[in-house]
């Protein structure tokens, strides 16, 4: 099996790369200077060229909706170079967070267009995923930990940081998040990669959200002190989880690792493979 993954300099890029590198021998994992996704001819020309099964698209920036539209139709219109494309979506294209129902279902999808420059690229991109008859699917997430990812402003990593550095924990305000583990994700994706699908979008989420204080209890329990939680505003901001039965119903139960092992990972990894100077980190 050929597989290429786009987007690779970012977070989950990152780790998707890693993950399917150690599983299958014939992964593509091209940089900017190997394959500008914007510029059409070079993305026709390296699909041509390659004949890749799977196409796992997380190519984003937070600045351009063009951008990210243009690498997005880029890979569309070279559908018939490659067996299915599948892209790493956003639960943020359901809408604005206050306005997402908890637990929301994939049928919710279009009752609200979003405004920021990132779920409306989203938004167009689900848009044409669910009217698009070619063999591209959608899968939205709406939030992952794990490492790599931005530790300065990442919510899980950032507070591992700050008790690694001897800082109490800071939660800005409480609210119940539908946090997925990265490894989990990887292993979900693998499903869709490995097996054809009936629906064009699916939640990818563990529909079982925790909050805030739970993490952060259970990242001082992890890390064995008695550091303070500081909780900055009262009250609970709006929950944000989605409703994963259309994944279960179709592929089956799915063994999500258990959030106290999860972060007891990332600890480790944080504490001994990251090579952070945390005693020099400015909160």
């Amino acid at each position: 099996m050929k597989i290429l993954i786009t987007g690779t300099n970012g977070f989950v890029g990152y780790n998707l790369a890693e993950y399917y590198q150690e599983r299958y021998e014939n992964v593509s994992c091209p940089k900017r200077g190997d394959l500008d996704l914007v510029d059409t001819d070079a993305v026709e020309h390296y699909l041509d060229q390659g004949q890749f099964d799977v196409v796992i698209h997380c190519g984003v920036t937070l600045t351009s909706v063009e951008l990210n539209l243009k690498m997005y139709f880029n890979l569309e219109r070279c559908s018939k170079s490659f067996g299915k494309l599948i892209c790493v979506g956003s639960g943020s294209d359901y809408g604005p967070k206050n306005l997402i129902p908890p637990l929301v279902r994939e049928d919710f999808f279009g009752g609200y267009v979003p405004a920021d420059i990132y779920g409306f690229s989203k938004y167009v991109i689900a848009k044409n995923v669910e009217d698009d008859p070619k063999n591209i699917i959608n899968l939205r997430v709406f939030g992952i930990y794990g490492k790599y990812e931005d530790y300065t402003r990442r919510f899980i990593s950032n507070n591992i940081c700050r008790v690694l550095a001897g800082k109490g924990i800071s939660i800005n305000k409480n609210m119940l998040f539908d946090y997925l583990y990265v490894d989990d994700f990887s292993r979900m994706l693998e499903i869709f990669v490995n097996n054809d699908s009936q629906q064009k979008s699916y939640n990818i989420c563990t529909s079982d959200p925790i909050d805030f204080l739970t993490y952060a209890a259970i990242i001082r329990d992890v890390d064995g002190g008695d550091l303070t939680i500081d909780v900055k505003q009262e009250g609970m901001n709006t929950e944000y989880s989605g409703d994963n039965s259309q994944f279960l119903q179709e592929f089956g139960n799915f063994d999500f690792t258990d959030p106290k092992i999860a972060i007891a990972e990332l600890y480790d990894w944080y504490k001994n493979s990251s090579e952070i100077a945390f005693e020099e980190m400015d909160f």
